[in-house]
């Protein structure tokens, strides 16, 4: 029986070019570690990383150990951080979060209080800053995957949650990711 494989957070943050992925992977690829979930975005004019990689144990440490280098040659501060493969988490249901208003501070932390309020758990989010088509009004969206405890009356925590969102001026959705 194999051994069991650790796992490793890597978080990288660069001026954004052509080629980091291409030269970050390969080193994860030959030190024979894999990517098994990632998150790389542009923000502004950086390029941002978010690698769980999984190796044996000391290959991991090889990575580690790698990192001053990778961050000169690479120009990225990098930082990383040993981790567990995750729990199961059977007593959540899976649900999307659609939001879109007009732009304004304290969107993200309004949402986020009202879900952290009642124990859910946000697991990903992604949100923009655009300009509206026709009027160019700046708009601001919002989308999120949550965990919502099986022990929620989901009806009651919709209408809490639509009715929080009109009072918010913000239009939203909340439904079961399917699949």
């Amino acid at each position: 029986m194999p051994a069991k494989n650790s796992h490793l957070v890597i978080s990288a943050l660069g001026n954004d070019r052509p080629g980091i992925v291409n030269q970050l992977s390969k080193a994860i690829f030959e030190l024979d570690c894999n990517i098994t979930d990632s998150r790389m975005t542009v923000l502004g004019g950086e390029f941002a990383i978010l690698l769980l990689v999984e190796g044996p144990w000391n290959r991991l440490a090889k990575l580690e150990d790698l990192v001053p280098e990778l961050q000169s040659e690479l120009d990225l501060t990098i930082t990383t951080k040993r981790t567990e493969e995750r729990s199961g988490q059977a007593n959540l249901l899976p649900y999307g979060v659609d939001v879109v208003s007009l732009d304004h501070p304290g969107i993200v932390y309004s949402l986020a209080s009202f879900f952290s309020d009642k124990n859910i758990n946000i697991e990903d989010m992604t949100t923009s800053s655009y300009a509206a088509a026709h009027t160019g009004t700046p708009m601001f969206s919002v989308r999120m995957n949550i965990g919502i405890p099986a022990d929620i009356h989901i009806a009651a925590l919709r209408d809490e949650f639509m009715d929080f969102c009109d009072s918010m001026n913000i239009d939203a959705v909340l439904e079961p990711i399917k699949g």
